[in-house]
């Protein structure tokens, strides 16, 4: 089960010898103290994975009596505590809860929900839609449809639903009648049927859209981004642009998230911490390599200039290396 959540290209891996009744010891010693012991909080955290913190998780419960989650809560403040949860959290659980938050009070947070939504497997949006339901007792379909609208609220439901195809083989004869259909709904009428556009980018696998996208060069000439941005608009064109995007290159979407949340004058946390937490055991070193040809400089150093104390200490560690 925890394999859905684990990748090749992850910064943070299984720490050999691990123990969880010593970590939850020297977690609670670290916590106990008088003044928090940051640094023992941090080591054993980000060296950890995820599945091994689930451990220390119930360890740390069996042994105190006491939820880690709420101890580092009422301990800590501020980014550097919502960074400590977020990674005792399971990743199911963390993504469904980021959803909520996306959704939550007076506007919605698109990007984010576009961001979850697109770089998520289907097994994986199988997990967060049950994980939603069981924190918050409604179906994460609803909360979409309430919070949203028209065609983005259409292929976000799709996209929900976990029903992408998630096999590697590419079928030259679908990515050409799919192309051709896109060409037809979009370019090549009056009007634009947004349908089609949903059907295909929300349910097609990557490799089979990769495909479908060279095909659709080949008869019109142009690329689906151009007539996308061409014949859609607003908070749908940003959806369908981003499947395009993590269709031809993960990675390279979520650096560019990466690089909007530390340029500008404020940092965005909500989106720097989900991407360093989720994608930590997943690919985080390829977005480290994008993140460097995009701006010219490292993801570490970004990190560095844009934040500080322990927050940015935590980060530089999930990051790993300067490169």
């Amino acid at each position: 089960m925890a394999s859905l959540w684990v990748g090749h290209r992850g910064t943070v891996r299984d720490y050999p010898g691990f123990s969880p009744s010593v970590d939850a010891e020297a977690i609670r010693k670290a916590i106990r103290g008088i003044g928090t012991d940051e640094k023992t909080l941090i080591s054993i955290l980000t060296e950890r994975s995820n599945a091994q913190r689930q451990l220390i998780v119930k360890e740390y419960q069996a042994a105190y009596e006491k939820k880690l989650k709420d101890d580092l809560k009422s301990d800590l403040s501020g980014h550097f505590e919502h960074l400590m949860v977020a990674l005792v959290t399971p990743p199911a659980v963390f993504d469904a809860k980021q959803l909520k938050k996306s959704m939550k009070g007076a506007g919605t947070d698109e990007d984010a929900l576009i961001e979850i939504l697109t770089t998520r497997t289907s097994r994986q949006m199988k997990e967060i839609s049950q994980a939603y339901y069981t924190v918050y007792k409604k179906s994460l379909g609803d909360d979409i449809s309430s919070e949203t609208s028209g065609d983005f609220r259409k292929a976000l439901l799709t996209l929900a639903d976990g029903r992408r195809d998630e096999s590697l083989k590419v079928d030259e004869q679908l990515a050409k009648k799919d192309a051709q259909i896109l060409y037809n709904a979009g370019e090549k009428k009056w009007g634009t049927d947004e349908d089609k556009f949903t059907e295909i980018l929300c349910l097609r696998s990557f490799p089979q859209l990769k495909r479908t996208f060279d095909e659709y060069r080949n008869i019109s000439q142009k690329d689906i981004e151009d007539s996308i941005k061409g014949e859609l608009s607003g908070h749908f064109e940003d959806l369908l642009l981003a499947i395009v995007h993590c269709a031809r290159n993960i990675p390279a979407f979520l650096a560019e998230r990466l690089h909007r949340a530390l340029k500008g004058a404020g940092t965005d946390e909500f989106t720097l911490n989900r991407i360093m937490v989720s994608r930590s055991e997943i690919d985080l070193l390829d977005i480290r390599a994008e993140f460097k040809k995009r701006c010219g400089y490292s993801l570490y150093s970004a990190i560095k200039s844009d934040t500080s104390g322990d927050y940015e200490a935590t980060l530089l560690k999930l990051c790993g290396g300067d490169d």
